[in-house]
């Protein structure tokens, strides 16, 4: 869901990934369309779309995910073609999903088994609570706690007559911490392919990792205040924000372009607000030194999953442009 890019897709295919996840069933459809035949929406089942899940689950195997008694309902009733089910288990975060040891679990997955046409994949969680400055060990303690809850779920569900049910984990900080996978099924590791500045203050990767900038075009100076401006502004890094060590706030970090990219985050620079079209630079003065007014800067930035929805498009560093889900390139 984070490159939201068949081309990009494709270097992970190369790599004999065979299933992906997405966020929606437009970006279902534009996968299925590129060849992917395991897509999984991780999202909740919107019964409003009940129509276009069955036109996909007439092309691919889809996996959708269920909370709740009524929708599951609602989907048997409303597709003609198989559908696997995963039943959404809130680990800790808070946003959606059934607590582990919820009889609404076992409510949800007899209205699964009862429907003819849905398959009980398993169980699946996201650990969203993850994103925070935890360190290492905090995060491998909130994955071990999310499995554990899994885990103990999936052995009631098998009391309950419901055997063979896989484990569906994902969430990047954790992902990208842990080592050994033993006891789940499916990861899915979210934003592994570009990570970003949040990411990096998390724990989850180096600032070498961040694999994608936004370049943007100094379009103001201020050195008696230590500022620059650029056409960069919310409507293209979202307004999502990350906090640094020190407590300022952060829309992204910034470094200067290279002939193969960009070079490391100058010491001191960083996004520090955001209007519609204008993003303001806290710039040290190694930065004012070295940029004028027309100069490209590239913006490291604070979530690259919105960033990048946001631009729609990307030039890769060979110069050539690689097209998103309903983007212009």
């Amino acid at each position: 869901k984070t490159p939201q890019s068949a081309e990009v897709a494709g270097w992970f295919r190369e790599a004999a990934v065979k299933a992906i996840t997405v966020s929606s069933l437009g970006m279902a459809r534009h996968f299925a369309g590129a060849g992917w035949d395991d897509i999984t929406v991780a999202f909740p089942l919107n019964v409003r779309e009940l129509d276009a899940v069955d036109a996909l689950t007439g092309q691919v195997q889809l996996g959708v995910l269920a909370e709740s008694v009524e929708s599951v309902r609602r989907l048997a009733a409303g597709t003609a073609h198989p559908v696997r089910v995963w039943l959404k288990v809130d680990t800790g975060y808070g946003r959606t999903g059934l607590a582990w040891d919820d009889p609404a679990l076992e409510a949800v997955a007899e209205v699964v088994a009862g429907a003819p046409r849905l398959a009980l994949a398993g169980l699946l969680t996201h650990a969203g609570h993850s994103y925070g400055p935890h360190g290492r060990d905090g995060l491998l303690e909130l994955y071990r706690a999310s499995v554990d809850q899994l885990t103990r779920a999936r052995r009631r569900l098998e009391r309950a007559g419901h055997p063979g049910l896989a484990l569906s984990v994902g969430d990047t900080p954790g992902c990208s911490v842990v080592d050994d996978f033993l006891g789940v099924d499916e990861v899915r590791p979210g934003n592994f392919a570009f990570y970003d500045v949040q990411q990096w203050r998390f724990g989850a990767c180096r600032e070498a990792d961040i694999a994608v900038a936004l370049a943007a075009p100094v379009v103001a100076a201020h050195p008696q205040r230590g500022e620059l401006v650029v056409y960069g502004g919310a409507v293209h890094l979202s307004k999502d924000a990350v906090t640094l060590e020190d407590g300022a706030t952060c829309f992204g970090l910034v470094a200067l372009p290279t002939a193969s990219g960009w070079g490391p985050a100058v010491p001191g620079a960083r996004v520090r607000a955001l209007s519609q079209e204008h993003g303001v630079i806290t710039a040290p003065p190694e930065l004012l030194g070295r940029v004028r007014v027309g100069d490209l800067v590239c913006v490291l930035p604070a979530h690259s999953c919105l960033t990048a929805q946001a631009m729609g498009g990307y030039l890769a560093l060979d110069g050539h442009r690689i097209a998103m889900v309903g983007g212009a390139v």
